[in-house]
């Protein structure tokens, strides 16, 4: 399948294109138009893959250099990226078995470096969709300096009713974007466009019910990004009322905290470090990838 046939019209232009469907939507796209932090920005500019999530691996010190050095600020963000990109890797190595006719569907896209990844890996077409404008925008540009804007492409659009036909996608995912949306409706709709036996991969960060409550870290989190964290067990009741499967459910949150840590020491700091760092640490929250397959 080609990304022609995922979508409801035979041409970009011709794409309806669904927007924010409500006030709070209005408020994300316009939150996520105005973000321009160096954080995101300055480590996608190591290789021009852009990311808006987190990192996970051990930290290779051996990169970092002398901690004094003039190259050592420059080397901690090569670092960084390394690890926000492993992440990435890490998704896309759960999506199963895909091949260069099938169509991939990235809700929350970014800014477009996963979906550029994702071509690059497994050569088929990947559809992304974002409430901001500025997003898609920018992830289209970098697909066209690539080179790839005929396989990778990126709209405008409410992950919670996508333009893409039903049963034609062979994967689809988020990585830390679920925790904008109610989680029924979003996987009532990734149940829609997945074709029977299709998988969908989530990275996100959710509260430990074993916590009791959204701790006051949790609460700090959903602040700073105006957004509302899903506890894990919300994740797993709502696949299951949504024809998702797990196949795997994966704490990460031991390979995250090196990320963390060493991005709390860096110039790229934005105040949340701390609350994910302590939040990680005394179990209220945690980060986990949940791997389902739609049946």
């Amino acid at each position: 399948m080609n990304s022609a046939e995922l979508t409801t019209a035979p041409t970009p232009s011709a794409l309806r294109i669904p927007g924010p469907a409500t006030p709070y939507q209005g408020d994300i796209a316009r939150y996520w138009d105005g973000e321009a932090r160096p954080v995101n920005l300055r480590l996608g500019d190591v290789d021009g893959l852009y990311h808006h999530h987190y990192g996970i691996g051990e930290v290779d010190t051996a990169a970092l250099g002398d901690p004094g050095g003039r190259e050592s600020e420059s080397r901690l963000i090569a670092e960084l990226h390394r690890l926000e990109s492993a992440q990435a890797d890490f998704l896309l190595g759960h999506l199963g078995d895909i091949g260069r006719d099938d169509t991939l569907v990235d809700a929350g896209c970014g800014r477009g470096g996963s979906m550029v990844m994702a071509h690059q890996r497994f050569g088929c077409s990947v559809e992304g969709v974002t409430l901001s404008a500025k997003q898609a925008d920018f992830a289209n540009g970098r697909a066209a300096e690539l080179g790839v804007d005929d396989r990778v492409r990126a709209s405008v659009c409410n992950m919670l009713s996508t333009p893409f036909a039903t049963g034609s996608a062979a994967a689809s995912w988020n990585n830390e974007s679920s925790m904008y949306v109610d989680l029924d409706d979003l996987f009532a709709e990734h149940s829609r466009i997945l074709k029977v036996g299709g998988r969908y991969v989530t990275i996100t960060g959710c509260w430990n019910p074993r916590y009791g409550q959204p701790s006051k870290w949790v609460s700090q989190i959903n602040a700073h990004f105006e957004c509302n964290i899903h506890s894990r067990r919300e994740y797993l009741r709502a696949m299951a009322d949504n024809r998702l499967v797990p196949q795997a459910v994966i704490d990460l949150t031991p390979e995250t905290l090196p990320y963390w840590e060493l991005r709390a020491t860096s110039s790229l700091v934005t105040g949340i470090e701390d609350a994910f760092i302590n939040s990680y640490r005394d179990g209220s929250f945690q980060y986990v990838l949940i791997a389902a397959d739609r049946v």
